[in-house]
């Protein structure tokens, strides 16, 4: 249940696999020629919050063509050459001070060699483009960034095919004008990276690739390590393609823009991601969307950090608005919450596993699942939000508290955890399956609602709780059943049936049993099979097999009962877990006149001793 003030602690070992043995019948539901100079003009880019909630792919919306461009025009080039005795340019658009360049006109500049102690700096005109093209260069600057975008209307930097490049900064950084220069890599404005060569940036201290405007990547290699963002966007963060190594000691993507809340987003179509960070994985002050990728994501805080560390988030996937996904591949390792939204999440596709040390996915409105395969091996609770609609997919959750928890206000979870109350949207809390195959290994509550449970079609399938204080399904308001298969086991103390406004047949059956369920009709027919890991001692069974009127032999493990279904419902249950009586009876009977399913009895006779 999600009030739940027992001490947990932490999780049992990683759930190898659910073992399940389910059977049903009768219930089955280019040219390196184009230079910078003369390509056609690309306008800043100023995409919405609210345009990045299409399920269509915004491609063309959030890159231009020139982002992805990564050919250039080596003999109209200028040739910029660093070496241990400083640098050399090839024209006048660019000032040399010892190993300081500033480029300052529009144009495509090659730079290679190395230098233990320079700088790049660009500033120009604010309606300039320019491409840096790195030819296996290697800058490292001492106290300050390695490239400085000072001024520019946009520039392009460009990894040449088959090289390594550097840019790395040392030591604290120092501040040379009135801008808070912080990463090895500092853009005042957009800045796009490709190419078809690899770029190593390390900063010491600081970031390692700041733009504060848009920062887009869309092709490329990228080993980032930085003691704080590994990549920060003002503005946005937008991803093509590419492969991504990213070491953070904060947060692995950020994006974030305080004065504009059309702003600070994440949009990855996608790429390549290994990130291992102290802080979360991907956070977007707003929207976060993400169609394709492949994404292995480590959050986790340095048990030697100090106590300001120690409140960091450590989350996976987090954003301040929505968080969408259509695709891709997630393996989520997180010290907190897997998918976190602040708002709403939608998964519509991909492929996760996610082990975590609070929720697998945490919306504070609506959690809305309708496609791809979800694995939560570990968690506190595991998916949750003010809603939760589940319309499709195949999911498999293990959790240490409640499966399901749809909440109003502030709840509990997360104390178990360690980590502070999650907030919920509203008070109307909600949990809807209409589709999907569900599997749910629940410590607490398996499917838990401070509101109403409507289920119309999907299956799902419950290990649940088998201590007294918990339930298989938990709710406040009204549940109902209409379609689909859903099948449930736990403990018989907090036990719930659906209601008397359901359309399709549930049973609740008391019996203290291990091993397969099965459902036969009055035929001998088998109708439904299930095989739960755990002991339990209810066990709630709906299917359109089972209707009004007809007569059925339920076997559990090595018990037998026959259940007559006078009414849509059959057996209620013990006291509430919300306080409420949510379809449960006092008595020793419901009333149709049929034994309830409470402590101390089965469906067979009279009361028995537990």
């Amino acid at each position: 249940m999600s009030f739940n003030l027992k001490n947990k602690g932490k999780f049992a070992a990683l759930l190898a696999a659910l073992i399940i043995s389910v059977s049903v019948t009768g219930c089955a539901n280019t040219d390196e020629k184009t230079s910078s100079t003369n390509s056609s003009t690309a306008t800043k880019d100023s995409v919405s919050t609210a345009s990045i909630t299409s399920d269509e792919s915004l491609d063309s919306d959030m890159f231009t063509d020139r982002d992805k461009e990564v050919g250039y025009d080596e003999s109209s080039a200028v040739m910029v050459a660093f070496s241990s005795s400083g640098a050399t340019a090839s024209a006048d658009s660019v000032s040399v001070s010892g190993s300081k360049v500033t480029i300052k006109s529009e144009g495509t500049y090659i730079v290679t060699g190395t230098t233990s102690d320079g700088q790049i700096i660009v500033d120009a005109d604010n309606k300039t483009k320019v491409q840096i093209v790195l030819k296996n260069a290697s800058v490292t600057c001492k106290s300050s960034t390695a490239l400085y975008v000072k001024q520019a209307d946009k520039v392009f930097v460009t990894t040449a095919k088959d090289t390594e490049n550097t840019l790395a900064s040392t030591g604290d950084y120092v501040q040379a004008d009135d801008n808070n220069v912080d990463a090895a890599v500092f853009a005042k404005d957009d800045i796009t990276f490709n190419g078809e060569g690899k770029l190593i940036v390390t900063s010491e201290k600081g970031h390692g690739i700041v733009s504060k405007d848009d920062l887009k990547l869309t092709s490329g290699e990228y080993n980032i390590t930085a003691a704080s963002h590994a990549l920060s966007g003002k503005n946005s963060i937008r991803i093509a393609s590419g492969t991504y190594t990213l070491t953070s000691g904060k947060d692995g993507l950020h994006a974030e823009n305080t004065d504009d809340t059309s702003k600070g987003f994440v949009y990855i179509a996608d790429g390549k991601f290994t990130v291992n960070c102290k802080g979360d994985g991907i956070d977007a002050g707003t929207t976060a969307q993400i169609e394709n990728g492949t994404f292995n994501i480590t959050s986790n805080r340095d048990s030697s950090s100090s106590s300001s560390t120690d409140s960091a988030s450590v989350k996976g996937i987090k954003a301040g608005g929505d968080i969408t996904i259509s695709g891709g591949t997630f393996n989520l390792t997180c010290e907190d919450d897997g998918l976190h939204s602040n708002s709403n999440v939608t998964v519509s596709g991909g492929a996760f596993t996610i082990s975590t040390g609070d929720d697998g996915i945490h919306a504070d409105s609506k959690t809305s699942i309708s496609g791809g395969t979800i694995n939560i091996t570990e968690s506190y609770e595991g998916i949750e939000g003010t809603e939760v609609e589940i319309s499709g997919g195949t999911i498999n959750l293990k959790s240490s508290d409640d499966g399901f928890n749809a909440a109003g206000g502030k709840d509990e979870s997360g104390f178990g955890g360690g980590f502070d109350r999650d907030n919920f949207g509203s008070s109307d809390a909600s949990i809807t399956i209409s589709g999907g195959k569900i599997t749910i290994d629940a410590d607490g509550d398996g499917v838990d609602s401070n509101g109403s449970l409507t289920v119309t079609g999907g299956e799902t399938y419950v290990f649940g709780p088998t201590s007294g204080d918990n339930g298989a399904v938990d709710y406040d308001g009204e549940a109902t059943i209409t379609g689909g298969i859903f099948i449930a086991t736990g403990s018989s103390q907090m036990a719930q049936n659906f209601g008397e406004n359901s359309t399709q047949g549930s049973m609740l059956v008391n019996t203290n049993s291990s091993g397969e369920i099965t459902v036969k009709n009055s035929d001998g027919d088998v109708i439904v099979s299930f095989t739960p890991t755990k002991t339990y001692a209810c066990v709630v069974i709906s299917c359109p097999g089972i209707t009004t009127g007809q007569t059925y032999t339920v076997t559990t493990g090595d018990s037998t009962t026959e259940v007559e279904m006078t009414s849509i419902i059959y057996g209620s249950g013990g006291m509430g877990g919300h306080g409420s009586m949510g379809g449960r009876n006092m008595g020793n009977g419901d009333m149709n006149g049929n034994e309830m399913c409470g402590p101390g009895r089965d469906m067979q006779g009279g009361p028995q001793m537990r």
